[in-house]
């Protein structure tokens, strides 16, 4: 310091200050070594309290409003130090601001999601976020608890203790309440009350007051918040059954537009008239009757078999093949035959189907004749 700086400091008779901050929640008055001369101006606005700290203890706290820093003012300082009047016995003090109008707008959040039980979807990790607003309620225990000998004291450096306290706290809450996922959104209003209630005692002890708490948002996973709106849409659908069939009507005009898209749409009509159930499927029955078939149906395959013929596999044949190789002899009663969806190789004559190829023998005689 020069020389114009101690006379400066010398000189100085109004002690104020003005905030041009928003953030600022204590301010250290500089002036040189700490000196205030006898008599100065002392001014507190509103929204601000003044801390006197004489050798490292808090002196006195002056509410809003100017004072003549004279001994009658200031008896507590009176006693700690000797005075002498004059201007080359200026009395060493720091004075500290504290800014006591409320800070709005804090924000708080979970970083980390906080598991609870829900009754109805059993467990799930829940995330919060709000605001929350403070004060300066006490300047002393403020200064003595967190400020120290800060020269300027800012919200951001208790906002990281303060959200701490929140979380812990709000974990604690939701846990204990028992409040199911989908009705947190109704108690909003009472959860932020109660959080106030329950966290401010412990902020109070650091000399800050705890205004308002507002919890602005409870929310679920992304997987989960996905999963629930898709059950909140079937119970928008409300009949599926019905919803099915309107989709498939509607189809069909734009299906018609495109080559095969008919056949698509009878596909897909007759999958929606499945999932439908049974009116569904009288849907189908109508449908089915009202068009009558445009050609008769394919006739039936003709049956085929192997048969082992000189001690080999032969065929398959048809039976106007077997017929000529009954005729031949080649075929007889006993040559065994197979064919698909039998069990095994069987005489012809015990084949249903065969018997026909071999010509009728007469039952055998009586013994009388």
């Amino acid at each position: 310091m020069n020389v114009w700086d101690k006379l400066r400091g010398e000189l100085i008779d109004i002690i104020q200050w003005l905030d041009t901050t928003n953030d600022t929640l204590v301010y250290r008055f500089e002036r040189y070594n700490n000196e205030i001369k006898y008599g100065a101006k002392l001014v507190v606005r509103e929204g601000q309290a003044a801390v006197f700290v004489n050798e490292g203890q808090i002196a006195d706290v002056f509410s809003p409003g100017t004072y003549t820093l004279e001994t009658k003012n200031l008896p507590i300082l009176a006693t700690l130090q000797g005075w002498k009047y004059g201007f080359e016995s200026p009395f060493k003090a720091e004075v500290y601001y504290c800014s006591t109008r409320q800070f709005t707008d804090l924000k708080w959040g979970t970083q980390n999601p906080i598991m609870m039980r829900d009754p109805e979807f059993g467990p799930v990790r829940l995330r919060a976020f709000g605001t929350y607003v403070i004060r300066v309620a006490d300047p002393a225990v403020f200064i003595r608890q967190i400020v120290g000998t800060d020269n300027r004291f800012t919200v951001d450096e208790i906002c990281n203790q303060l959200r701490n306290f929140i979380v812990s706290r709000f974990a604690d809450v939701v846990g204990s309440s028992r409040i199911p996922v989908l009705d947190l959104a109704a108690n909003y209003d009472d959860l932020s009350n109660f959080m106030t209630e329950r966290i401010g005692p412990e902020i109070r002890a650091y000399g800050l007051e705890l205004t308002k708490l507002l919890v602005e948002n409870i929310s679920l996973p992304p997987a989960v918040e996905e999963a629930l709106d898709k059950r909140t849409s079937m119970g928008v659908v409300g009949n599926l059954a019905a919803y099915t069939q309107f989709n498939i009507a509607n189809s069909i005009p734009d299906a018609a537009k495109n080559p095969g898209g008919l056949a698509a749409a009878g596909a897909g009509l007759g999958m929606g008239m499945a999932m439908a159930g049974p009116i569904g499927q009288a849907m189908m029955g109508q449908a089915g009757a009202a068009q009558p078939p445009s050609g008769p149906p394919p006739l039936p395959a003709a049956a085929t078999f192997y048969a082992a013929l000189g001690g080999q596999q032969a065929g398959p044949f048809d039976m106007a093949t077997l017929q000529a190789h009954a005729n031949a002899g080649q075929l007889t009663r006993e040559t065994l035959v197979w064919r698909q969806g039998m069990a095994g190789w069987t005489p012809a004559g015990q084949v249903p189907e065969l018997t026909s190829l071999f010509a009728a023998e007469p039952p055998p005689l009586p013994p009388n004749a």
